[in-house]
Parts: C-alpha cells; sequence; structure tokens
C-alpha cells in the first residue's frame, strides 16, 4: 500500500517542480494581479498569466506535440492571429480624427522612434539583427504587431517579447506622464486646440481602401495587419454589414485574443524565459516605449512652434499605438494643466496613426530582416 502510495507521488507533478518553475508561477500572480487589481490590460495579461502558468506545470505537456496549447499556438507560429486582433481593432477604431487632420500621421510616424533606436541598442548588446528587429518593435506599443514580427523573425524570443509588450502597453498611464513634463512647458501642456472638422460619410469609406493600396504597395510585408485593420474599419464606416462589424468587434476579437494571450504566455517556460537575455529584452522595452513616447512629444513641439502655438504636443505623446490607452493619457495630462482643455479627439488622431505606423515599421523590418 506504501509503496503504491509512492509510486502515486512520483507520478505527480510535485516532484518535477524546480525552483524555476516557482518563480514563473510567481511571475505569472503577478500579471494576474495586476490584471485584476490594477485593471492593466485585464483581457490580455489575465491569459497571459494563466497560460505561463499552464506551461510551467511539470508533466502536463499542454506544449507537447499533441497537446491542447500545441495545437492552439500554430495559429500564433503561422501569424494568423495577429492579423484577425487587427480586423477586430479595425472594427473599433475611429478613424475620422486622423481624417480630419491628416498631420497627425507624422506625429504618429514620429513615435516610431523608439523601435530604430532600440534595434540598434539591441546589436549592440549582442542580440542578432532579426531578433533586433523584433525587439525593437516592443516600441510601437502594439502586441498584435510585435507578436506578429516575433513569430515570423525570432521565434525563440516570442515569449518575453509579448509579455514586455503588453506589460507596458498596460503601464501607459505610470511611464508616460513623466516623459511627458520633462519635454514639455506648462504654457506648451496648456494649449487648447481647435475643433476638428467633421468627417463625411463618403471620407471615412474612401479611407480604409487609400491605406490599403497606398500601404501595401509601400510595404507589401504588412499586407496582412494593414489589410486586416482596413477590411474591420470598412466593415464599421460602410454602414451596411452590421452583422459583420459586431462580429469582428466583440465574438471574433475575443476568442482569438483568449487563444492568442493563453498560448503566447504558455511559450514562457522557465527553461527559456528565466535568463539574462530576458531581462536585456525587458529593460530595452522599456528604452523603446519611452523613445517613442518622445519621439511623439518632441515633435509635437515641432508643430507646435511651427504653426504659432496652435497645436498642443502632447498629443505627440499618443502617437504610440496602445489605443485608446495613450490619448486618454494625454488628454488627461492636458487637463491637468488646464481643466477647460479637451484633447481626447486631438489626441486619437496621432493615436490611430501609430497602429498603422507600427504596422509599416514591422512590415519594413520583416521585409528587411526576414
Amino acid at each position: 500500500m506504501w509503496q503504491q502510495f509512492i509510486d502515486f507521488f512520483r507520478s505527480t507533478g510535485f516532484t518535477g517542480v524546480t525552483w524555476q518553475h516557482c518563480v514563473m508561477y510567481i511571475i505569472s500572480f503577478v500579471l494576474i494581479y495586476l490584471a485584476v487589481k490594477k485593471e492593466y490590460e485585464p483581457l490580455l495579461l489575465i491569459p497571459i498569466g494563466f497560460g505561463m502558468l499552464l506551461a510551467n506545470l511539470p508533466f502536463a505537456n499542454l506544449m507537447e506535440e499533441g497537446g491542447l496549447l500545441y495545437w492552439l499556438y500554430q495559429g500564433v507560429k503561422l501569424g494568423i492571429y495577429p492579423p484577425l486582433i487587427f480586423l477586430g481593432v479595425g472594427a473599433l477604431t475611429d478613424f475620422g480624427p486622423l481624417i480630419a487632420n491628416p498631420k497627425s500621421l507624422l506625429l504618429g510616424a514620429a513615435a516610431q522612434l523608439g523601435i530604430f533606436v532600440t534595434f540598434l541598442g539591441a546589436i549592440l548588446l549582442g542580440f542578432t539583427m532579426p531578433q533586433a528587429g523584433s525587439i525593437g518593435i516592443i516600441g510601437g506599443a502594439d502586441g498584435p504587431t510585435a507578436i506578429f514580427l516575433a513569430s515570423k523573425l525570432a521565434p525563440e524570443l516570442l515569449a518575453p517579447i509579448a509579455v514586455a509588450a503588453y506589460s507596458y502597453m498596460a503601464l501607459v498611464p505610470i511611464i508616460q506622464p513623466p516623459i511627458m513634463r520633462a519635454l514639455t512647458t506648462k504654457k506648451e501642456r496648456s494649449v487648447v486646440m481647435e475643433q476638428l472638422r467633421p468627417v463625411s460619410k463618403t471620407e471615412r469609406i474612401v479611407f480604409p481602401i487609400v491605406v490599403t493600396l497606398l500601404g501595401v504597395l509601400l510595404v507589401p510585408s504588412a499586407a496582412a495587419l494593414i489589410g486586416c485593420l482596413m477590411l474591420g474599419n470598412l466593415f464599421r464606416e460602410s454602414g451596411v454589414t452590421e452583422r459583420l462589424f459586431k462580429t469582428a468587434q466583440n465574438e471574433l476579437i475575443n476568442i482569438v485574443t483568449i487563444f492568442l494571450g493563453a498560448t503566447v504566455g504558455a511559450t514562457a517556460n522557465a527553461e527559456i524565459f528565466l535568463s539574462t537575455g530576458t531581462l536585456k529584452i525587458i529593460v530595452l522595452g522599456l528604452i523603446a516605449f519611452s523613445f517613442s513616447t518622445a519621439g511623439g512629444v518632441l515633435f509635437g513641439k515641432l508643430m507646435y512652434k511651427l504653426t504659432g502655438g496652435k497645436v498642443n504636443p502632447l498629443i505627440g505623446a499618443a502617437g504610440v499605438s496602445a489605443v485608446p490607452m495613450a490619448a486618454r493619457v494625454a488628454h488627461k495630462v492636458g487637463q491637468e494643466e488646464n481643466p477647460s482643455n479637451w484633447l481626447l479627439m486631438h489626441a486619437m488622431g496621432p493615436n490611430v496613426a501609430g497602429v498603422i505606423g507600427s504596422a509599416i515599421a514591422a512590415g519594413i523590418l520583416l521585409a528587411t530582416l526576414g
């Protein structure tokens, strides 16, 4: 009887738990805590954290060939999930502020600065060029794009890149304000911008078609991301595909988010995740995000000068792709200086431009490094 008990115990996962597994459990608990208690990107951090927990349970073999998460992970490996997320994002996104103020596209482009600065930094730290490109894209603050590019260029780094990308997206309200205040004056932060012009339905319908044509012709390797983003937006703006529009922005994006988050988290096994390389990626990710924020704000200051003080530089910080959180942060910081200021819609222009910009940046890196 005693021997049977010993044999049973040896077959349990308890005998395979190492200190590395315990560290991964703690990391997964922290991610879940931040999602539940602090409400930092809960739709993503909960499945990522739980997937990380599942992947580090000995003998469960969920990520081994034939396991449940192994099969679901093929959607990440084959680059299927990120474009489907973009389809839902397009259905959720109002490009009206960008159409009303096309100059905000420049702010979205300037906020990609961190991608290329960090790319060079990662090379100096010993990463290969494909790995450096995958790390640099964290600066776009766009989780699906980071996963898409990493799965193509550096799948071995997918887990730390995904965790870093989504963690910094969740920490936008903490990371961005100090940078915004340090680079701007009280006078600049107090600027009240003119109300945006109304955007016609025709413009809204033509916009995703034109962006797809120009964007994909310019960077064919970004076709999956740009095409799905704009198709989702066309569902939204056409007014004749309500069922598809609702499915894309609700059921589809929710289902894919579950699969994407859980399987990305499940790639974070202790043997790979707990390394000096992961620590470097976390640090480089912060640098990328900080430089992207700074790039957007500094270009906003330039526009402030060129327009004679008509542009509030804070909206440049919204050029990163964290929609709509970055726009809300810019609005909040502006209102702290001038309670009557209303920057949200102005900030949404560069914010949605950042989504397009990060997709194009990923396409350029994929085309040159893939």
